[in-house]
Parts: structure tokens; sequence; C-alpha cells
């Protein structure tokens, strides 16, 4: 799609924005301050970083400005070594995206798109029905990860012979680095993450952040999508989507761990909802299947309603 090769030619900001005495990365694509609300990235991990999500650029082409960032404790933000699960937690983040929208001046005009635990923040943000806020996508994101975890364990039973057994063996003994954990896990993620041979070097980028600091992901998550046992582990949005009243787009993909269980939630709760599913995709339906994921994000965010242009600019903040 032609948007996806323009999107490198328009006007770039990237800059940090204050936060708590921290400092948020973020990039911004396209020229903020017309009717068209600012699509705003929200990525997952948590402790990953905007990298994969980079294509998501391309919208500014078709008249939508894009704001990437990277989540506190990774990426071109403040890295912390600080493993203390008090510190990481929902409310951070969600605390972190308010900041970045009222620094950045986007807060009276935007859409956000959360994907996977992005997707879980993107839904506890909307739940507050802040003003500024067109619409929601929520992609690959699981409403419980009491159910991701239920879910997972049907996946794993499913892995080739062996597969599980391996995953389990370390899992027990508290050894999950170890170099046979990782290749047994990258056969789940082969399946259930990026099924595109080799994976995309903004994928790669991703996830090789999330191996050098795995800080945020070891005490969120855990050691790997599959096997959570991190805060996480018994976190839900599910009480908070009634309050949802932007209209939503959820994203998923056939082969995606975020299964149709796990995504359900959003569908029964959120009242102005489209589901729509990618049949060659699983975790990552913007790398596996952009053509088709473009048109679907242009036809929904066509559909949003527009704020009336305005002669106030946005907040720039250099670094």
């Amino acid at each position: 799609m032609a948007i996806r090769r323009e999107w490198s030619t328009m006007a770039v900001n990237k800059g940090r924005v204050p936060f708590r005495g921290f400092q948020t990365w973020y990039r911004r694509t396209g020229t903020p301050g017309g009717d068209a609300p600012a699509v705003v990235v929200v990525h997952g991990g948590p402790g990953s970083t905007h990298d994969y999500l980079r294509n998501l650029a391309g919208l500014a082409a078709a008249g939508w400005p894009v704001v990437h960032y990277d989540q506190l404790g990774g990426g071109g933000s403040t890295r912390l070594p600080d493993a203390d699960p008090g510190f990481w937690t929902p409310e951070l983040f969600g605390d972190e995206l308010d900041n970045l929208l009222v620094r950045l001046g986007i807060d009276g005009n935007y859409v956000l798109y959360g994907q996977s635990w992005g997707g879980v923040l993107a839904a506890r943000h909307a739940a507050t029905r802040p003003a500024g806020l067109r619409g929601l996508v929520i992609a690959n994101a699981p409403a419980s990860y009491p159910l991701w975890r239920r879910e997972m364990e049907v996946l794993r039973a499913q892995l080739p012979p062996g597969v599980d057994e391996v995953l389990r063996r370390h899992e027990a003994a508290g050894t999950t680095s170890d170099q046979e954990y990782t290749d047994a896990m990258r056969v789940f993620y082969a399946k259930h993450v990026c099924r595109l041979r080799p994976w995309p070097a903004d994928y790669q980028a991703s996830f090789l952040e999330v191996a050098d600091n795995p800080t945020v992901y070891a005490v969120m998550n855990g050691p790997s999508e599959f096997h959570v046992t991190g805060t996480l582990r018994d976190y839900s949005v599910i009480d908070r989507l009634a309050s949802i009243a932007v209209p939503t787009l959820l994203i998923s993909g056939c082969y995606d761990e975020a299964g149709p269980a796990v995504v359900q939630p959003f569908q029964d709760h959120i009242p102005d909802v489209r589901w729509v599913m990618f049949e060659e995709s699983s975790h990552l339906p913007h790398l596996e299947e952009p053509e088709r994921f473009f048109r679907t994000m242009i036809e929904f965010l066509g559909g949003l309603p527009r704020r009336a242009p305005t002669s106030e600019g946005m907040v720039t903040h250099g670094g």
C-alpha cells in the first residue's frame, strides 16, 4: 500500500517529556492541530518498545498524525534497574500515558491504538471517559490475564511433541534463561506471535530489547508470553469495559496467542465495538497482513468524529 512507502517523507519530531523525575521518549509523525485526531500507539510488553509498531506511522500519510512512545523502563525512555513490584504497576503506566497526552497537547483530540499489553492499558484509559478521546483500537490484547493463562495451557498442549515438556522442566527448575528454554519458547512464538520468516527487523528490535533489558517484563509478566508469573497474572479490565464510551475496533489473528476467549469480553462489554479477525495472522497483523490491516484502520478512523480545527498548536519538547 502506498501509504506505507510514503510515511518516511512526513514531518517527524522526536523528543522526551518529563514524568515524575524521569523521561518518556516519543516520536511524532505528521503535523497535528487539524481536525483529524492523532493516533497514539501504545506498545506491548510490558517492557517492550515502539519499534515493532513503527509501520503504523504510515497512517500519517493518509491524514492522521501518529505518536509512538516508549513506556518507562525501556527503549529511549528512562531505564531503571529497580525490580520492585510496587513500582511497576498498571497505574504507573496509565499515569505516564495521561502525562504524555497533556505534555504533547493532544489530549483534546486523539485515538488510542493499544497492542497486546498496550491494549489492556488503552482500555483502562478509555474507561475513564477522557473528553478528547475519539476512538479506541484494541489489538491482540487480553481482557483478563487469568483468561490468558488458561488459554496458554490450551496452546501449549498443541505444541509439537516434547516442546512443552522442555518448557515445563525449565520453568519448574527456575532455569528459564537457559538456551534450551529459549529455543523451545521460539517454537511457540513462531506459531502464535509472528508467523513471518524471517522475523521482520522491527519486531526483532523489540524482541532483542526485552532480552537485553528484561526488568519490567520479568516483574510484571514473567519469563515468556505463555508463563505469566508476574504481577499481572491476576489482572483484568473486564469490570471497566462497560464504561468505554467511544467507537472501538478489536483486532486479532486466527493464530493469535490472544485467542477468541481472551478477546471475547471486549466484544461482550464495550457498547460500540467491532471485531475484525485476520485469517493469516497470529499476534502481529500489522506486520503479517499489512495491506488488509491498513485498509481496516483507515476505514475505522475515517468513521470517527473529528474536532473542528483550532489555531492552537502543539507543545513541542526537544530532546
